[in-house]
């Protein structure tokens, strides 16, 4: 089945002339490849994130995404803050990342210190406190909208509202990275159980919101894995999706 949704998902792109690929990204700003290596080689990475990078390859990822040095970038849920250093490294100090976090886990004790610490350290990283993804609002239009192993969450919601909402904080020819668990040909169904979602239902959703897919992306895929599983029980081995999806100009 995995093999089928790929195929299928493939096939649509090549219809439409985009590129898959391990990096399907031709990206043309100078210096942008030396960023992405000095961000995942930072001595400012913990250890922790460092020892996943095998699984999770950062730089194979941060450069099909699109990211460069300058631009603005709003991450969904940064967690840990593994791509938020990375991003923040990549961007360099003429970019910025905005880190939204959830007002639930924000009024947690202690909720805040570890993000605020990151920001601190990187210098263009601000923190911002979201009531949800569903209505965002920023000081200025963003070039990318970042979003790893939460996408599966979010459609638990008001997917519809949260994509277009990502939209809205979008410039015009923005790009919307979403990355996550999957589970393919379940459509929304192992949403809340596997915690995995189907790649083909979140095309269907953020392009009925108004964005254009351009590429996929199979680095941190893994045919091996059953998909039958939690992820949190295979990690780091879970079979993953990586698409990027633009707002039209």
């Amino acid at each position: 089945m995995k093999r089928t949704i790929t195929i299928a998902i493939a096939a649509a792109l090549f219809a439409s002339g985009l590129a898959t690929g391990s990096v399907a990204y031709a990206n043309h700003h100078e210096g942008t490849a030396t960023a992405i290596a000095a961000a995942v080689a930072d001595s400012r990475r913990p250890a922790a994130d460092s020892a996943r990078d095998g699984e999770r390859h950062p730089e194979q990822i941060v450069a099909f995404a699109g990211v460069h040095p300058g631009m603005t970038i709003a991450e969904i849920a940064p967690g840990g803050g593994y791509y938020t250093r990375l991003l923040a490294a990549s961007v360099g100090p003429e970019g910025k990342v905005y880190a939204l976090v959830p007002a639930f886990f924000a009024n947690r004790p202690g909720g805040l210190d570890a993000i605020n610490a990151l920001a601190a350290e990187y210098g263009n990283v601000e923190v911002v406190v979201v009531q949800g993804y569903d209505a965002l609002s920023l000081p200025t239009p963003v070039d990318l909208v970042w979003t790893t192993e939460n996408y599966h969450d979010l459609a638990n919601g008001n997917i519809a509202a949260v994509n277009a909402a990502a939209l809205g904080v979008l410039r015009p020819g923005g790009i919307y990275f979403v990355e996550d668990h999957s589970a393919p040909g379940t459509g929304m169904t192992a949403t809340s159980t596997l915690h995995r979602i189907d790649p083909l239902a979140v095309i269907a959703q953020v392009t009925s919101a108004g964005f254009v897919l351009e590429a996929m992306s199979d680095a941190v895929a893994n045919p091996a894995d059953p998909h039958t599983a939690n992820p949190r029980e295979v990690e780091p081995t879970s079979d993953k999706f990586a698409l990027r999806f633009r707002r039209p100009a």
